[in-house]
C-alpha cells in the first residue's frame, strides 16, 4: 500500500511539472503567432551588380593548335559548372587572374583547385600554345552578373531586404551564382517590351549610378543584402507577413514599378504547393486590363515584385509562362524570410 502511494505522488509531481511546463510555453507560442513579423512592402525596381566567389566555368571548349584541335580543360578533368577557387595557391577571383596564369605559364601545368558542388578538387591543367600564338586553356569563364529586379520586402529596423524572389543564375549553365561581393542601385525606367507568348517580355531600365547599399546574399529564393537608406518608392508603413497557411485561392493585389511608380494590380492565385521550394510555390494570373495593356502580362524584371492578400504580404512573382504571359510563378513571403 505505502509503494502504490509513492507511485502515485510521483506520478502526481510529473504531471504538475509539465502543467507548469505548458503553461510557461503556450503564453509564448500564442505571442508569437498573434504578432507576425512586419515589414516594409517593396515594389520599387533596383539593380543589382555581383561579383562571383571564385570564378564559374560556363563552357568547355577545343584550341585550334598548328597540330589540330586541342581540349586540354577537358584533358585535366575540369568541367562546367566547377567554380575555380585557386591557381598554383595562389586565390583567384576574377577572369583576369585566371586569364594571365594561363597566357604566361610558357606551356607549364597550372594547379588549379576547383569547387565542384561541396567538394573541393585539383587538377593538373597544361594549357597550349593557339594559333594565334596565345597559350590557351579551353575554358570559358564569367565572374560577374547585373541585371534589374523589383524589391519585395525591407525590414524596418535594419534595412535589410530581399528581392527577385529567384537566384541569380548564370545564363549558360542556369546553375546559382556564387557571391563574393555586390552593391545594389536605384534603377529608372526606361520602357517595357511586351510579353507575347513564347517570347517574355522584359522591364528596361537604367542604372542611376550612386549605389544605395550592399547585396551580400544570392540565393534559390531571392536576393538579400541592405540599404544605406530606404529607397524612393517604398511605402513607410509596416505590413504584417503571412504565413503560408494564410494563403488562400482566390483574387489579390501584386505591387510593382510598370508605370514609373509603383502601383497595385490585380491577381489571382491558384495551384498552391505547400512543399515547394523552388520559387514556384503557386500559379499567379494577371487579371487587371491595366498591367495588361502595359506588360502583356508578366515580364522579366517584375521578379520580387510583392503579393497582397486580405491586407498581408503574402509572397512574391518569381517566373512567368513562356507560353502564356499573362500567368506565372510566385514564392511564399515565408520562404524567403526564413532564408
Amino acid at each position: 500500500m505505502l509503494l502504490k502511494n509513492k507511485k502515485y505522488k510521483s506520478l502526481i509531481c510529473l504531471l504538475f511539472c509539465v502543467l507548469i511546463l505548458a503553461a510557461l510555453v503556450l503564453p509564448l507560442n500564442a505571442q508569437t503567432s498573434s504578432n507576425p513579423k512586419e515589414v516594409y512592402i517593396g515594389g520599387t525596381l533596383f539593380g543589382a551588380s555581383m561579383f562571383t566567389d571564385g570564378v564559374p566555368i560556363v563552357s568547355i571548349d577545343v584550341v585550334e593548335t598548328e597540330k589540330g584541335a586541342k581540349a586540354p580543360a577537358h584533358d585535366a578533368g575540369l568541367k562546367v559548372k566547377d567554380i575555380i577557387k585557386e591557381i598554383n595557391g595562389t586565390p583567384v577571383t576574377t577572369s583576369e587572374q585566371i586569364t594571365s596564369f594561363i597566357t604566361k605559364c610558357e606551356g607549364g601545368e597550372l594547379n588549379v583547385k576547383v569547387l565542384r558542388g561541396n567538394k573541393n578538387k585539383t587538377v593538373i591543367l597544361k594549357p597550349i600554345k593557339a594559333k594565334d600564338g596565345v597559350y590557351r586553356a579551353g575554358i570559358w569563364i564569367r565572374d560577374n552578373a547585373a541585371g534589374i529586379g523589383t524589391v519585395t520586402y525591407i525590414d524596418p529596423e535594419t534595412l535589410e531586404f530581399g528581392g527577385l524572389g529567384h537566384g541569380i543564375c548564370d545564363g549558360q549553365t542556369m546553375s546559382l551564382m556564387p557571391i563574393r561581393r555586390g552593391s545594389v542601385s536605384e534603377v529608372e525606367l526606361v520602357g517595357i517590351v511586351k510579353g507575347k507568348s513564347g517570347i517574355p517580355g522584359e522591364i528596361k531600365g537604367a542604372f542611376k549610378g550612386e549605389k544605395t547599399g550592399a547585396l551580400v546574399k544570392n540565393t534559390n529564393t531571392g536576393v538579400y543584402g541592405i540599404y544605406t537608406s530606404l529607397p524612393e518608392g517604398i511605402v513607410k508603413e509596416k505590413i504584417q507577413v503571412a504565413t503560408k497557411n494564410e494563403i488562400f485561392e482566390g483574387e489579390a493585389l501584386v505591387r510593382t514599378s510598370v508605370s514609373g511608380k509603383p502601383e497595385y494590380y490585380k491577381v489571382k492565385l491558384s495551384k498552391l504547393n505547400l512543399g515547394a521550394e523552388n520559387g514556384k510555390n503557386f500559379v499567379v494570373e494577371v487579371i487587371d486590363e491595366r498591367l495588361i495593356e502595359i506588360t502583356g502580362g508578366i515580364v522579366q524584371g517584375m521578379s520580387g515584385s510583392p503579393i497582397v492578400q486580405n491586407g498581408k504580404l503574402v509572397g512574391a512573382i518569381t517566373h512567368v509562362m513562356i507560353n502564356n504571359p499573362t500567368m506565372g510563378y510566385g514564392i511564399f513571403i515565408e520562404n524567403m524570410i526564413n532564408e
